[in-house]
Protein backbone atom coordinates (compact mmCIF):
# COMPACT_ATOMS: atom_id res chain seq x y z
CA UNK A 1 0.00 0.00 0.00
CA UNK A 2 1.32 3.40 -0.91
CA UNK A 3 1.24 6.44 1.31
CA UNK A 4 -1.56 8.02 -0.74
CA UNK A 5 -3.75 4.95 -0.22
CA UNK A 6 -3.18 5.15 3.55
CA UNK A 7 -4.04 8.82 3.61
CA UNK A 8 -7.20 8.18 1.58
CA UNK A 9 -8.29 5.42 3.96
CA UNK A 10 -7.75 7.60 7.04
CA UNK A 11 -9.44 10.57 5.40
CA UNK A 12 -12.41 8.41 4.42
CA UNK A 13 -12.68 6.99 7.94
CA UNK A 14 -12.58 10.43 9.57
CA UNK A 15 -15.05 11.81 7.06
CA UNK A 16 -17.54 9.00 7.66
CA UNK A 17 -17.13 9.00 11.45
CA UNK A 18 -16.76 12.64 12.39
CA UNK A 19 -18.23 14.60 9.51
CA UNK A 20 -21.30 12.50 8.78
CA UNK A 21 -24.78 14.01 8.71
CA UNK A 22 -26.14 14.87 12.14
CA UNK A 23 -28.50 12.11 13.22
CA UNK A 24 -30.88 14.38 15.12
CA UNK A 25 -33.89 13.14 17.04
CA UNK A 26 -33.21 10.44 19.59
CA UNK A 27 -29.40 10.68 19.61
CA UNK A 28 -29.47 14.41 20.26
CA UNK A 29 -32.09 13.97 22.99
CA UNK A 30 -30.05 11.29 24.75
CA UNK A 31 -26.94 13.50 24.69
CA UNK A 32 -28.83 16.52 26.03
CA UNK A 33 -30.41 14.43 28.81
CA UNK A 34 -26.96 13.08 29.71
CA UNK A 35 -25.62 16.64 29.86
CA UNK A 36 -28.49 17.66 32.15
CA UNK A 37 -27.94 14.62 34.38
CA UNK A 38 -24.21 15.31 34.68
CA UNK A 39 -24.94 18.95 35.49
CA UNK A 40 -27.51 17.94 38.09
CA UNK A 41 -25.07 15.49 39.68
CA UNK A 42 -22.43 18.22 39.77
CA UNK A 43 -24.81 20.61 41.53
CA UNK A 44 -25.80 17.92 44.02
CA UNK A 45 -22.33 16.64 44.87
CA UNK A 46 -20.20 19.75 44.56
CA UNK A 47 -22.50 22.58 45.51
CA UNK A 48 -24.82 20.92 48.04
CA UNK A 49 -22.51 18.30 49.60
CA UNK A 50 -19.21 20.09 49.12
CA UNK A 51 -17.61 17.00 47.58
CA UNK A 52 -15.27 17.79 44.66
CA UNK A 53 -16.76 16.60 41.39
CA UNK A 54 -15.31 18.79 38.66
CA UNK A 55 -15.11 15.77 36.36
CA UNK A 56 -18.89 15.96 36.00
CA UNK A 57 -18.56 19.38 34.36
CA UNK A 58 -16.21 17.90 31.76
CA UNK A 59 -18.68 15.09 31.07
CA UNK A 60 -21.62 17.51 30.88
CA UNK A 61 -19.74 19.72 28.42
CA UNK A 62 -18.72 16.78 26.23
CA UNK A 63 -22.28 15.42 26.18
CA UNK A 64 -23.72 18.88 25.48
CA UNK A 65 -21.38 19.45 22.55
CA UNK A 66 -22.27 16.04 21.13
CA UNK A 67 -25.97 16.72 21.56
CA UNK A 68 -25.60 20.06 19.84
CA UNK A 69 -23.73 18.41 16.96
CA UNK A 70 -26.49 15.83 16.49
CA UNK A 71 -29.29 18.40 16.63
CA UNK A 72 -28.00 20.49 13.71
CA UNK A 73 -29.69 20.39 10.29
CA UNK A 74 -28.46 17.63 7.95
CA UNK A 75 -26.59 20.06 5.67
CA UNK A 76 -24.37 21.28 8.55
CA UNK A 77 -21.98 18.32 8.41
CA UNK A 78 -18.80 20.35 8.87
CA UNK A 79 -20.15 22.23 11.91
CA UNK A 80 -21.36 18.96 13.41
CA UNK A 81 -17.89 17.48 12.87
CA UNK A 82 -16.21 20.40 14.59
CA UNK A 83 -18.59 20.09 17.57
CA UNK A 84 -17.94 16.33 17.75
CA UNK A 85 -14.20 16.96 17.75
CA UNK A 86 -14.64 19.57 20.50
CA UNK A 87 -16.64 17.09 22.60
CA UNK A 88 -14.00 14.40 22.15
CA UNK A 89 -11.30 16.94 23.05
CA UNK A 90 -13.08 17.84 26.29
CA UNK A 91 -13.34 14.15 27.23
CA UNK A 92 -9.66 13.62 26.39
CA UNK A 93 -8.74 16.67 28.47
CA UNK A 94 -10.44 15.01 31.43
CA UNK A 95 -8.41 11.84 30.89
CA UNK A 96 -5.19 13.86 30.70
CA UNK A 97 -6.09 15.77 33.87
CA UNK A 98 -6.75 12.53 35.74
CA UNK A 99 -3.32 11.34 34.72
CA UNK A 100 -1.39 14.61 35.22
CA UNK A 101 -3.23 16.31 38.09
CA UNK A 102 -5.64 13.85 39.75
CA UNK A 103 -6.13 16.16 42.75
CA UNK A 104 -7.87 18.64 40.44
CA UNK A 105 -10.39 16.04 39.35
CA UNK A 106 -10.91 13.89 42.46
CA UNK A 107 -9.89 16.39 45.13
CA UNK A 108 -7.08 16.38 47.70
Amino acid sequence: MHRNENEWWLSSLLDSALFSEPSGGLNASVQFVAALLFTGMYVYFDVLLGSPSSHLLFLATAAGLSGLAESLPKERRRTAGVLRIAGISVALALIVLVWVAPEFVIGP
